[in-house]
């Protein structure tokens, strides 16, 4: 290597500092430890549904919490893997299981219209505190991942983004679904889902500018 390449490269290194290698465990913990403080708080703030020990929980209960859940730790992986790029880096879990949360909304409204109900029945009087509640509790886990993708350099941050804000209103409605007595089709499958698609539109619009590099 001639002196001036020498001189060259060793002025643009100058400044370099090290960094410690981001791994998909951290930010997998990460997620995980804002998941349980978020659970924590709902226990600590509306209590835990007594129903669900007693064994008064109806199927549908666990159906709609087991998939939010599911969505969530996939949304979350597929999240932590795209803070750092990588070829072929395919995230289809995620896809597939927001596939199935989305027959919810669709399986409350044909079960009210089939019992010729209305519109009407589609909303009861906790319908807007679980939505809004549920969207709330997605905060903890949007703001971890926002900080693991700001660390790392994700190559399609709309995509990135998108994931998070699924990933966080899965946790947020599946955490605070735990303190809801209310186990009907046409309330889960709506108001217990619609925090996922409110909060994956925030991290579609929000997050890109936030996490671009």
């Amino acid at each position: 290597m001639n002196r001036p390449n020498a001189a060259l490269i060793a002025e643009l290194t100058e400044d370099l500092q090290p960094v410690r290698a981001m791994k998909a465990r951290d930010g997998l913990l990460l997620a995980a430890l804002a998941g349980a403080i978020t659970v924590l708080a709902v226990w600590l703030a509306a209590d835990l549904w007594e129903g669900i020990a007693h064994g008064e929980a109806s199927a549908f209960f666990f159906v709609t919490n087991g998939l939010l859940l599911v969505l969530g730790l996939a949304a979350v992986t597929a999240t932590v893997a795209l803070a750092s790029p990588s070829v072929g880096n395919r995230q289809d879990a995620p896809r597939w299981a927001l596939a199935m949360v989305a027959i919810l909304p669709f399986t409350a409204v044909a079960t009210v219209f089939a019992a010729g109900s209305g519109p009407a029945a589609l909303v009861d009087p906790y319908s807007l505190h679980c939505l809004t509640a549920a969207t709330g509790a997605s905060a903890l886990t949007f703001v971890a991942l926002t900080y693991w993708l700001r660390r790392g350099a994700p190559v399609s941050v709309e995509t990135a983004g998108f994931f998070a804000g699924i990933a966080s209103g899965a946790i947020g409605s599946f955490a605070y679904g735990l303190s809801c007595p209310i186990d009907g089709v046409a309330h889960l499958g709506l108001w217990h889902v619609l925090p996922v698609a409110i909060a994956g539109l925030i991290g579609r619009t929000v997050l890109p500018p936030l996490i671009r590099w």
